[in-house]
């Protein structure tokens, strides 16, 4: 071992996974854990669900939290055998194999690239609400990137920081409407209270208007609503105390799904009947409309706004890690392991946001079309992730059994049974995307960026000298 290893190795142990500082408190972790199931598939996407299902749309997001329960609790179990920053693809690469954790390395950090294009570039365009002076829109996306980057080279507790405000806005935004839409139920002011009632739940055309193949066919969108949950994931190596905070946050999925997806569109679909809306709509800008409360709007742009800032920062924050994560276990180049005085991996995280600019300029000069092919791939990447933490699940809970590897104190409820339930579900989504001819693009996309995957990672084992970065899996 060379002097340089034993310094890191020291360094790993005084101060966090993998030389990061333990700077993540139990405050911000656990609202890092509640954004991430709150985001623009919730604000926005949900319009175009709710026109394609009907009420059926709360069971739909209620059988999927129930799914991503399952996939939090597979997560928290390996988490608290081993908290690294690396999260799923280094389970991946000790319970599957090198070529394994490179797939999953990679593949997240670009899902993350991928989802910091679109929504630096969405929360830009929001910006034009308010700004009528021709302000260019390069111009925001790129104020908005610069700072976001900053925040994330400062020091990861600034980051947290910034996570746990943006996921206030956007928590404080969906209570405050389960409340209005109590309010208008129960005492019946504004204009809605004449139409408002829990029995706009089924008796406009049942509660399943468009049969069950139109709740199935919402599943993709329901899915991605849900996407970055396993974000609380990868601050494993940065939290302060990870046994205490990882599991609490972890539990608090189920009554999160609970109130924030199916309670709040219980309480929107009682006071607006499902037919009124419409596909591209926020069902919250049409409910605030509806009601007569005419800054509503207002409100919604300025949180889905903040949804989108907080899409990027995590961005920036996890492809730094996956990044640094591939290099130390020499699957990507040796640069992307520096950090800086104040433990953030500095190289990784600005080639991420020099990748993100490039995508912004790219969106503004190319067309449309173009850019929603790239953009589609960002559901099937991040499922990718999923799959990963539950196949990952099992052959870890068959070796802690055989006792070839420590017993998680966290262990998944049901498992692997619920793990293998959870495949299954995901597989089902997979089928459903394939269906739909606008998601189909999407399963295009992942055969190619697949066999990109496997020529580097050929290109790469072959000129490994000792084979230790693409040997077995141990």
């Amino acid at each position: 071992m060379t002097s340089v290893q034993v310094d890191e190795q020291q360094h790993d142990t005084a101060e966090g996974g993998e030389g990061y500082h333990r700077a993540l408190g139990a405050r911000q972790i656990q609202m890092i854990a509640i954004g991430g199931a709150i985001g623009t598939g919730l604000f926005l996407g949900a319009g175009k669900a709710i026109s394609k299902a009907g009420p059926s749309l709360i069971l739909a997001y209620a059988i999927a939290g129930l799914v991503i329960f399952f996939i939090m609790r597979a997560l928290g179990e390996l988490l608290m055998y081993r908290p690294v920053a690396g999260s799923f693809s280094d389970y991946a690469r000790e319970f599957l194999g090198p070529f394994w954790g490179y797939v999953t390395g990679w593949t997240y950090w670009l899902f993350w690239v991928v989802t910091g294009i679109t929504e630096v570039t969405a929360a830009a365009q929001y910006m034009s609400y308010w700004t009528h002076d021709g302000f260019p829109q390069w111009a925001y996306a790129l104020i908005f990137t610069v700072v976001l980057y900053a925040a994330n080279l400062i020091s990861v507790k600034l980051f947290g920081e910034l996570e746990f405000w943006f996921s206030m806005v956007k928590v404080t935004a969906i209570v405050g409407m389960i409340l209005i839409c109590a309010g208008i139920l129960t005492i019946g002011f504004s204009d809605a209270a004449d139409t408002a009632t829990v029995s706009n739940l089924w008796n406009d055309g049942g509660f399943f208007p468009k049969g069950i193949g139109g709740t199935l066919m919402t599943l993709q969108i329901v899915m991605f609503a849900f996407l970055a949950v396993e974000l609380v994931g990868v601050t494993a190596g940065e939290s302060k105390d990870p046994a205490k905070t990882l599991p609490k946050a972890i539990n608090t999925v189920p009554w999160r799904i609970a109130v924030f997806y199916v309670g709040a569109l219980i309480m929107i679909l009682s006071v607006v009947p499902w037919h009124e809306f419409q596909p591209g709509v926020s069902p919250f800008v049409a409910a605030f409309e509806k009601m007569g409360l005419g800054v509503g709007a207002a409100i919604v742009n300025f949180v889905v706004l903040t949804a989108a800032l907080s899409s990027c920062n995590s961005g920036m924050y996890s492809t730094g890690r996956m990044l640094r994560d591939l290099a130390l276990n020499g699957q990507g180049p040796k640069f992307f392991t520096k950090l800086t005085k104040s433990g953030t991996p500095l190289i990784g995280t600005s080639f991420s946001a020099a990748l993100m600019l490039v995508g912004v300029w790219i969106n503004y000069v190319a067309p449309g079309k173009a850019f929603d092919y790239v953009v589609s791939f960002a559901t099937i990447s991040g499922m990718w992730a999923w799959i990963m933490i539950l196949v990952c699940q099992i052959r870890y809970r068959a070796a802690s059994d055989r006792g070839d590897v420590p017993k998680s104190p966290f262990r998944a409820p049901g498992a692997p049974y619920t793990s293998y339930f959870a495949l299954a579900f995901i597989g089902m989504v997979i089928v459903m995307m394939g269906v739909d001819k606008d998601a189909r693009v999407s399963l295009y996309c992942a055969p190619l960026w697949g066999l990109l995957l496997g020529v580097s990672y050929l290109v790469m084992k072959s000129r490994d000298p000792r084979g230790a970065a693409f040997g077995k899996a141990s």
